[in-house]
């Protein structure tokens, strides 16, 4: 393991907690942006994302493809309330709920932080709906909070970040959405 890789790695996650952290703060959650993605730290998730570490996506999509399958993504899905997959059971009568507000609006500033971090000055208000778009096909997710992240993606894409994330229009959303 390339000690480059290590710090490289270290530096794009510490980025990207700092871009959620000031994006919850944003929408009135400073406590979920404070200890959002904390298990990426934990040696189970950053030794294998050093390993996959390509810096321009995330090292998960790379594990899985040379193991198929990621250790770091079933602990970090498992330890994260923000992931729907987290939400996911199989064997509960609802087998996708709801998810609370405090880990939808953080999921909500995750996925826009990953964009701006993966994608840097090539990312534009529109890339999270574009994005959003695709990967709602594939991802197990309540209607509602799907309804929720459209909502917020398109916001976003029409009026910009700073307009669409306040405390006060992301909770309307959910609230829209989830009733």
């Amino acid at each position: 393991m390339k000690l480059k890789k290590v710090i490289k790695h270290f530096l794009l996650i510490t980025h990207h907690k700092w871009v959620v952290f000031k994006l919850c703060c944003k929408i009135g959650e400073p406590w979920r942006g404070l200890v959002h993605d904390l298990s990426k730290y934990s040696p189970t998730e950053f030794f294998e994302s050093v390993t996959y570490y390509v810096g321009d996506h995330s090292p998960i999509t790379e594990a899985k493809k040379a193991q198929g399958y990621s250790k770091a993504w079933l602990h970090h899905k498992g330890r994260n309330r923000h992931h729907t997959e987290y939400w996911v059971d199989y064997h509960a009568p609802e087998i996708t709920p709801i998810m609370p507000y405090p880990y939808a609006a953080e999921m909500i500033c995750d996925k826009l932080a990953a964009g701006m971090i993966y994608q840097g000055k090539k990312w534009t208000k529109e890339y999270e709906l574009i994005y959003w778009q695709k990967e709602k096909e594939r991802v197990e997710v309540n209607p509602k909070i799907s309804d929720f992240i459209t909502a917020v993606m398109t916001e976003v894409s029409k009026q910009g970040i700073d307009k669409t994330l306040t405390k006060k229009n992301i909770k309307q959303l959910y609230e829209k959405c989830v009733k």
